[in-house]
């Protein structure tokens, strides 16, 4: 037995409390020894219960949490290895990632896109609201291809633009190719404090053409609303309604892309502020588009903006081809006024569809 080498294996105390170390041996042809052998074995110069001492502990008796091998003494070292809740590893990471925040160490895209913070921390807040409040039911999530550039065109509702956010929770949530959507937002966004920099970290820009076809071109998914403040703002009586969808300048810049067009029709989002007033001259005071009068704003103050809790559901369409026409299509008013009407009767009928499917508004 001269060339065995000795191998904890175990953290043990003995009943004076003094750390004991349990082990095991590996012959010289690295044969483990049965558990019969190891129970017989004794640590050659140990001496049993002396302070510091080493002896060898049966691996049943290990198993079982004896630290001595006297049945029913609870073992006092560490759990078993391998189990672990994850906990450190959440610690560890939520350490280095502040790390990185303080240091600067992280990437932002030339539209000041700042994925690992809307991943960590952005979508994190949202989530809630998304799945709890307002318990969101997504559909047809894969008509979003899982490759190259995709325009997602939606209804605009809710008097507070949460519907596009909640739009971007579900495709970054639900999407089986982990697609993250980028959505194109009014001048107002930006011009907002505070606001403006979370709309551009969480990957909002600017709803002008050419940002939206660099963003096309570069593969990512791009979401508008082409209803504009027309639909968000539009009184509760014409809700459901779609308003006009501006000039067709989103299917000119798919086109120019040449990327497939997915509508999107969004239910519940009608219901959260019911807007039954305008107050236009306090709107103009503010350069606000409008001043929404609901049932419980500005009567209840600040409790008053706080959403109604309506069920929701999003459902992505299939999606119109564009790559299949010429370079010059872009410039033909009367395709792109087809393109346009094609896509808003879609979404449309998916509405109707939609609302009669609805059992109730909060449920």
């Amino acid at each position: 037995m001269a060339d065995a080498k000795v191998i904890p294996f175990d953290d043990d105390r003995s009943r004076n409390g003094a750390p004991q170390r349990s082990a095991r041996r590996r012959t010289g042809s690295g044969r483990r020894k049965s558990v019969g052998e190891s129970a017989r074995e004794i640590t050659v110069g140990s001496v049993p219960g002396q302070l510091g001492g080493d002896r060898a502990v049966p691996k049943d008796a290990a198993a079982r949490g004896d630290a001595d091998g006297t049945p029913g003494q609870p073992s006092q070292g560490p759990g078993p290895r391998g189990t672990d809740t994850g906990w450190d590893q959440r610690i560890a990471g939520g350490l280095a990632f502040l790390r990185r925040r303080l240091t600067g160490d992280y990437d932002v895209d030339e539209f000041g896109y700042d994925k690992e913070l809307t991943d960590q921390v952005l979508m994190s807040l949202l989530r809630p609201l998304y799945a709890k409040y307002f318990r969101v039911e997504v559909k047809g999530i894969e008509n979003i291809p899982a490759d190259g550039g995709a325009l997602v065109v939606a209804n605009h509702s809710g008097t507070l633009p949460l519907d596009g956010l909640m739009m971007q929770v579900a495709v970054h949530d639900n999407h089986p190719a982990g697609r993250h959507l980028r959505l194109l937002a009014a001048d107002l966004v930006f011009v907002l404090p505070v606001i403006n920099e979370l709309a551009r970290k969480a990957g909002h820009t600017l709803a002008c053409t050419e940002d939206a076809e660099r963003l096309l071109r570069r593969g990512e998914v791009v979401g508008v609303m082409p209803e504009g403040f027309k639909g968000i703002g539009k009184p509760f009586g014409d809700r459901y309604k779609l308003q006009r969808f501006g000039r067709g300048g989103f299917v000119s810049t798919a086109l120019r892309a040449g990327v497939p067009i997915v509508p999107c029709s969004i239910v519940g989002a009608e219901e959260i502020y019911p807007m039954i007033g305008n107050a236009k001259t306090l709107a103009r005071l503010l350069g606000f588009p409008y001043f929404p009068i609901t049932p419980t704003f500005p009567w209840l103050g600040p409790l008053g903006a706080v959403p109604l809790p309506t069920k929701w559901t999003i459902q992505f369409g299939e999606p119109i081809p564009t790559d299949g026409y010429p370079p010059e299509a872009a410039e033909d008013p009367m395709l792109m006024f087809n393109l346009t009407d094609q896509v808003r009767e879609q979404i449309q009928h998916t509405l109707y569809k939609l609302l009669v499917q609805r059992r109730s508004v909060f449920f």
